[in-house]
């Protein structure tokens, strides 16, 4: 029943079968099936299709309004009484940190801490902090603005400055607060909300927009404009420091344009022991990245 039921609530997120199929790993006919056997035992329709799309009925929006904390909190239980007592950590990390320079972080402080086991999870960061709330992750790394996130613990650990790809890597005259047009993120990602406004204060106008910064950096060095990237990716890329444009430091230790690293749990899972450590350790790791 509860795997039915988790269907329901997937897919009323997703809003086809297709989606909810490859959010859950499993087929579309049984993401059919299990809606099915949801009907059956309640004697309701909860959802109706409109082409590809399905829409839950008024019973099944009910449903899934009720049955939602309480899967949280069921798989708040499985964590904490299963991976807390072997030591390990679930961890949703956005996607451009952890095919940068999340790994080596990360194995700096499994050096420090080698009684931990971690579990990792390349997510956008949306999906880090939907995936914390519903109980399936203990931890999020992940990006952007933490204004929203009043249900959450949400601690910046990293300001990771952002940088400007030449395009085509070619060299141009560029005065920082001088207008240019740039290619960046999206406006559904987590960091495009926490860099917009700086962007503005810059003269930096975004005119083409993709869903990840390392389409943007391959853009730019393929010539389709001036990229805007996170500087770990531009290193990823083994993009040489010399062919970047780097924005001007208010002081010694922050830029002005930066993207916004948090540490991300739900409050119950804060304030456990094993969690408070990697904290610890991640915010001093964090703090040294940036360091000249």
């Amino acid at each position: 029943m509860i795997e039915n039921l988790e269907t329901l609530v997937t897919l009323s997120k997703t809003g086809t079968m297709m989606e909810a199929s490859t959010a859950m790993r499993i087929s579309q006919s049984a993401v059919s099936k299990r809606i099915a056997a949801l009907e059956r035992y309640y004697d309701r329709e909860l959802i109706e299709r409109h082409g590809r799309r399905v829409v839950l009925t008024h019973h099944g929006t009910r449903l899934v309004e009720r049955v939602t904390p309480l899967l949280s909190e069921l798989r708040s239980v499985f964590l904490e009484d299963n991976a807390l007592r072997k030591g390990k950590i679930i961890l949703g990390v956005s996607e451009a940190i952890l095919a940068s320079w999340g790994p080596h972080f990360f194995a700096q402080i499994r050096a420090r801490l080698p009684e931990v086991e971690f579990e990792f999870h390349a997510q956008r960061s949306p999906v880090v902090l939907d995936r914390l709330r519903s109980g399936e992750y203990m931890v999020g790394i992940c990006t952007g603005s933490s204004d929203a996130d009043t249900d959450l613990v949400s601690e910046v650990i990293r300001q990771e400055p952002m940088v400007i790809i030449p395009s085509g890597l070619q060299s141009i005259k560029y005065k920082p607060g001088k207008p240019l047009q740039v290619l960046t993120i999206e406006s559904r990602s987590g960091a495009w909300g926490s860099i917009e406004e700086n962007m503005q204060r810059l003269n930096l106008s975004r005119v083409v927009s993709v869903e990840s910064f390392f389409a943007v950096a391959q853009m730019a060095l393929s010539d389709f404009g001036h990229g805007l990237v996170p500087i770990g990716v531009a290193h990823t890329l083994g993009i040489d420091d010399k062919a970047l444009i780097k924005l001007p430091r208010q002081h010694a230790t922050r830029p002005t344009l930066t993207r916004p690293v948090r540490f991300v749990a739900r409050k119950s899972m804060f304030a456990q022991v094993l969690v408070r450590s990697f904290y610890a350790e991640a915010s001093m790791h964090a703090a040294a990245m940036d360091v000249d």
